[in-house]
């Protein structure tokens, strides 16, 4: 009994250490080889984000961001079948759950850790990257995807808007036209038809997605931490200039996220049944 209680003493050390001494529970973090490994850990709700969910996120980037030993970041999901499907719509309909101030600072914080942290973030999407996930995919500076991965945004669907970078963002990959169309119709896109659009970087085989990753993160290794760093901030720089617009879409989210019809959208999409905005008052 007591080498049991001994072995799992010992596990717990290992997954602390994994974690770079962060208390994650959503998230797996790890780091080797200068490369900072952040993966979703929710496969049993393919990866959706929760406000938990999105703190340990911030908590992972900010760690390697500091960490000069870093020089590149993966992100991830766990399961094989999602990077993210999107924000967590569980919570909605319950009256007694609000949308407080944590929800916007969580965003906030994630956000800028992702963009201003001056390192190369490389979004390996295998599965379906949808809505909030998407979102997320549009804050990595690169994005490799299997051939098996689904491309949408799913806002007007559910009652909501991808105000967090979504719509800031997709007009700068795919143009302002088809920007439109993705997020108006939420229609789903093949990870071929997203690379066609600019949306993604690279599709490869599901098979040779690691590979791939492994070897794009080996040749960012080799080039100049400046040079990067400077490359990442004059790049962000026009839509840098959308700042006030994400902290106005996230104030705005406050009323929209309880209001009636994300509130149909939520309980649809659970009910796994099409909403009815128009039977809302």
């Amino acid at each position: 009994m007591p080498r049991a209680k001994s072995t799992a003493t010992k596990a717990k050390k290992r997954i602390v250490k994994k974690n770079a001494g962060l208390n994650l529970k959503n998230v797996l973090y790890e780091k080797k080889r200068k490369v900072a490994y952040i993966t979703i850990n929710r496969p049993e709700t393919r990866n959706a984000l929760n406000t938990q969910t999105r703190e340990e996120l911030a908590q992972s980037f900010e760690d390697a961001w500091l960490d000069d030993k870093v020089g590149v970041i993966v992100l991830t999901g766990a399961g094989g079948k999602a990077f993210s499907a999107g924000g967590d719509l569980s919570w909605i309909p319950d009256p007694k759950k609000k949308v407080d101030a944590k929800f916007m600072l969580v965003h906030h914080r994630l956000s800028t850790a992702m963009r201003c942290c001056g390192k190369p973030i490389i979004a390996r999407v295998d599965g379906y990257c949808v809505g909030g996930g998407n979102e997320l995919n549009m804050l990595c500076d690169l994005t490799i995807a299997s051939d098996t991965s689904i491309f949408a945004q799913a806002g007007p669907l559910v009652g909501s808007a991808p105000i967090w970078y979504g719509l800031q963002q997709l007009q700068h990959s795919v143009g302002d036209k088809k920007a439109r169309e993705i997020v108006y119709l939420c229609e789903r896109y093949t990870a071929q038809q997203a690379a066609d659009m600019g949306w993604v970087n690279k599709v490869v085989p599901k098979e040779d997605l690691d590979k791939e990753v492994d070897a794009w993160c080996k040749s960012l290794l080799q080039k100049s931490r400046q040079s990067l760093r400077i490359a990442k901030l004059q790049i962000n720089f026009a839509s840098d200039m959308a700042h006030p617009q994400i902290t106005h879409g996230l104030e705005l989210a406050r009323f929209f996220m309880k209001a009636p019809e994300m509130v149909e959208g939520a309980n649809a999409f659970m009910e796994k049944r099409k909403p009815d905005f128009w039977g809302v008052d």
